[in-house]
């Protein structure tokens, strides 16, 4: 393992990996206290060699693995990759690629829904991992040799992960399915968030149209708010108030402080006005151009089907050895039992194969559902 602090060690250690078909990958990061994450340090290993990279080293430029996060020759390896490849995004503008996210390969194999890296580590390697650095501080310094140790732990067992992964995928021939999956993650779509889109990341629910335009516009206020501070969403106003700012939808100062979800005196700092400024601008938007509101699926018969629907999934999951959530999730399902046409993973490419197709037939009474000894089993009733 080599502590890398410089750029010319960087360059170098950068040119030796990208000879390599395939590399792993792992940041630390801090984000509490910042919109953007900080990063700390990167880990990088090849068959051959693993590297710590220092990322806040004084002068340290990380043009060249940039360079070989984009290069196309190279598969970059990582587990649950999301967070990683935000921050490379965020920093460069580019999306790794080719990718192998473990996770999302362990989930399509069966070992369970979103399996945690070191749980992942010790089905297949048989190794327990380390956890004592966690939660550590990754942007003190100096890194001490424990820290590094854990740090580069990380990248080389990922590479005994990937191998047997990869394998157990040709084996089975689900490699296609896996790369469906890459697809959506190396997507520039998935990281580039704008401020008039953080509506959609509230748990909110929103009735009338009239609330949803308050809502968005409130919502992009505080986006860009905690970008340009580069503080935490919540630092500037919390999910539950900004659901409560569009349901009353204040238009004064006095109106926004008798909101209880607000902190007493809130309307007097210096964002009283703009949040008055941002309802405005709502109830003055055209409600025809408004993205349409979800009907409630929680009539009795779509909870019914819904039910049903659970059943067939777990079933179909434990048949074929694939983790539920990568085949449906249950906001899926809602919409399925509504709508034989909604636009849902689950009905498009691989999943349609395995669980969709399923999913409309017994919704529509062509397949039904029996158990014997003990076990739920589909049986199939024609056209009804």
């Amino acid at each position: 393992m080599k502590l890398i602090t410089t750029t010319a060690e960087l360059d170098a250690a950068c040119a030796r990996l990208a000879r390599h078909p395939s590399i792993t990958v792992d940041t630390e990061f801090l984000r509490e206290t910042t919109y953007y994450p900080l990063l700390c340090v990167i880990q990088l290993a090849s068959a051959e060699e693993a590297v710590v990279i220092d990322t806040l080293a004084e002068g340290l430029e990380l043009g060249s693995f940039f360079t070989l996060m984009a290069d196309e020759t190279v598969l970059k390896v990582f587990h649950a990759a999301r967070q990683d490849i935000e921050i490379i995004w965020h920093r460069a503008g580019i999306v790794p690629h080719p990718v192998f996210d473990t996770q999302v390969a362990a989930m399509v194999l069966g070992y369970g829904d979103s399996i945690a890296y070191d749980s992942l580590v010790e089905r297949i390697t048989g190794h327990r991992p380390d956890k004592t650095h966690r939660f550590t501080d990754w942007s003190r310094r100096p890194l001490t040799e424990e820290q590094l140790h854990y740090a580069v732990s990380d990248v080389t067992h990922l590479r005994e992960v990937f191998a047997a992964l990869d394998a157990d995928l040709a084996k089975r021939g689900r490699n296609d399915w896996v790369s469906e999956e890459m697809e959506v993650l190396t997507s520039p779509k998935t990281y580039d968030f704008h401020p008039e889109r953080a509506w959609e990341r509230l748990k909110t629910r929103v009735r009338k149209p009239k609330e949803l335009a308050v809502l968005m516009e409130v919502a992009a206020w505080r986006e860009q708010e905690a970008q340009s501070r580069d503080v935490p969403r919540s630092r500037v106003l919390k999910d539950d108030a900004i659901g409560d700012i569009a349901t009353h939808a204040p238009t004064t100062l006095e109106r926004l402080a008798n909101l209880r979800s607000l902190p007493k005196g809130f309307e007097r700092s210096k964002w009283g006005n703009d949040i008055i400024a941002a309802v405005q601008r709502g109830l003055t938007r055209d409600l025809n151009n408004l993205p349409k509101l979800e009907r409630p699926r929680n009539n009795v018969n779509t909870s019914a089907i819904v039910e049903l629907l659970k059943v067939l999934l777990r079933m179909t999951s434990e048949r074929h050895g694939v983790a539920s959530k990568i085949l449906a999730t249950v906001d899926d399902l809602e919409q399925i039992a509504a709508d034989d046409h909604a636009d849902v993973a689950a009905l498009h490419g691989w999943r349609r194969e395995l669980f969709g197709e399923a999913a409309l037939g017994l919704k529509h009474g062509r397949l039904a559902l029996a158990i014997d000894k003990g076990r739920v089993l589909p049986i199939n009733r024609g056209e009804t």
